[in-house]
């Protein structure tokens, strides 16, 4: 399992930013090798991404949710995945967006992708064509949903 850990700056309000994350079918206008994300529900994804030129479909479960601080997920089905993003008002018109994901890359493909630090510059890569599509918005996000979702009891 490797742990990728990812922070960009983003001239924009906190509620902006977290608005904006919260809108997962866009994801692929700024996800290098996403290819489409379906909102099932409140609380499931469905997920089509290319890595490599291996396509991949897999379900996701928001884990976490608390407005203009976290977003947590983890796969269901697929790559085996998990991640938090979280979000850190600088000041009134900053936001810093910290990435934190955990991948277990599963086939030949993602293996040699992970060793040679593929995945971690395209979540890099990831996080700075946000910064340019909400910046670009003039901080304007294209939706929001300001729902909650408590983290599972721990066992």
């Amino acid at each position: 399992m490797s742990t990728i850990t990812e922070s960009v700056d983003v001239k924009a309000t906190v509620s902006t930013v977290y608005n904006q994350w919260t809108q997962f079918e866009s994801f692929p206008r700024f996800m290098q090798g996403v290819e489409e994300i379906r909102q099932i529900d409140d609380t499931h994804t469905h997920w089509k991404i290319n890595i490599a030129g291996v396509q991949k479909e897999f379900d996701a479960t928001i884990t976490e949710q608390n407005p203009d601080e976290r977003v947590a997920w983890a796969s269901d089905t697929g790559p085996t995945h998990a991640g938090v993003i979280t979000f850190h008002r600088l000041d009134n018109d900053t936001t810093r967006v910290t990435a934190q994901l955990d991948i277990d890359p599963d086939g030949f493909v993602e293996n040699v992708a992970d060793k040679l630090g593929i995945l971690d510059h395209r979540v890099k890569g990831d996080m700075q064509r946000f910064k340019t599509f909400i910046e670009n918005r003039d901080g304007q996000e294209t939706g929001a949903w300001r729902g909650e979702v408590d983290r599972p009891a721990q066992n």
